[in-house]
């Protein structure tokens, strides 16, 4: 049993997700460690597989790394709205065809065979095809509550049949999704692992990610990976990573970040809670007149302390990067504030733009 103080607790996190003073080198060290990069179009500054890369890069990023590791080199695959390493793509392998579906979802892939059934063969034949050169043959449609899909049930039914394993996205062109069958996209990956060494495996990645994370929990449960820990003034569970008490010793320090709001780092909030007494809101969806800090506001962490929100958006005509506002949630000295200063203005020098609204 582990017993750690909340400091050494949030340095394991911060750590963890390489946001600390000691910046990874590229792309494919990124992927490695935090196991997962989110993909998402919203892009008021950046795409956050864009901005992800950079906070924790910095200014030798550039953002054709990413593509070119994900279709060029293979290092990354895209797999649930993620990049991830290729090191786990046999662990994803033997637990896609086990994953579970809502009723509701297995009745349409029900309903729907044959045109699942087309969809294979024309990839088979034809593939690798962007949805759109593929026909809607669908009998039934999927209930589109979310509003995120539109009347065309292609790129619903391609989604439903990556996750099961039995197509892959094998690159993009711009934002869109080309598909082709795994065994092309996936050529001389083993796929022999059993479901459950997989979910090990995965257990053992999600803790690695995060350094520190509750044995259960349906944010990111870690069942018994690494060892038992108690964290001071927390009544929770928890499961630490065994290297990264390791590397307590060897502290690197702190530094500003800036992190989009779909940061691995901000995906569990009550963990972000619980460890980092921070309450993140993701004001994208409210009614503008209900937004405190912004529509979609960057969390600023100084050390292992979230300090503020950076309220900015990417003027593309004007090519500014606007600052609203810096909203300062906790204390900080001229020294943090000039950090956080400095990190905004480098964003605005990787964004190629000049930074107005910054005092």
């Amino acid at each position: 049993m582990h017993r750690l103080t909340r400091d050494e607790a949030r340095r394991i996190a911060v750590r963890a997700q390489l946001l600390d003073a000691d910046r990874p080198g590229d792309v494919v060290e990124v992927a490695e460690q935090i196991a997962a990069i989110k993909i998402d179009p919203t892009a008021v500054i950046a795409p956050s597989e864009q901005s992800i890369c950079w906070s924790r890069i910095g200014w030798a990023y550039e953002p054709g790394q990413l593509s070119k590791a994900v279709e060029t080199d293979r290092l990354l695959f895209e797999y649930d709205g993620h990049f991830r390493p290729a090191s786990l793509l046999s662990a994803l392998r033997a637990i896609m065809p086990t994953r579970r579906l809502g009723g509701a979802t297995r009745q349409y892939l029900d309903a729907n065979a044959d045109f699942r059934a087309e969809i294979l063969r024309r990839l088979d034949r034809d593939g690798p095809l962007q949805a759109s050169e593929i026909p809607d043959t669908s009998a039934v449609q999927a209930k589109n509550e979310s509003g995120w899909y539109g009347a065309n049930q292609v790129p619903r039914m391609l989604e439903l049949l990556s996750y099961l394993g039995d197509v892959a996205i094998s690159g993009r062109v711009g934002r869109q999704r080309v598909w082709d069958l795994p065994e092309r996209v996936y050529a001389g990956t083993d796929a022999a692992m059993s479901p459950t060494d997989a979910e090990e495996v995965l257990a053992g990645r999600r803790l690695q990610a995060l350094g520190i994370a509750r044995q259960k929990s349906s944010w990111s449960g870690v069942g018994t990976a690494g060892d038992e820990a108690e964290v001071e003034g927390s009544s929770w569970r928890w499961r630490v990573d065994p290297e990264a008490i390791a590397a307590l010793d060897d502290d690197p320090g702190g530094r500003a970040a800036i992190l989009n709001p779909y940061d691995r780092m901000l995906f569990d909030r009550p963990r972000l809670t619980e460890l980092f007494d921070f309450t993140f809101v993701l004001e994208q969806f409210k009614p503008k007149h209900q937004r405190v800090y912004g529509y979609f506001a960057h969390p600023i962490l100084v050390g292992d302390r979230f300090v503020g929100l950076l309220d900015a958006a990417l003027d593309k005509k004007k090519e500014t990067l606007v600052v609203a506002a810096v909203h300062e949630l906790a204390p900080i000295d001229e020294d943090e504030r000039e950090m956080v200063h400095a990190e905004i203005r480098d964003l605005g020098e990787w964004l190629g733009v000049p930074v107005r609204g910054l005092e």
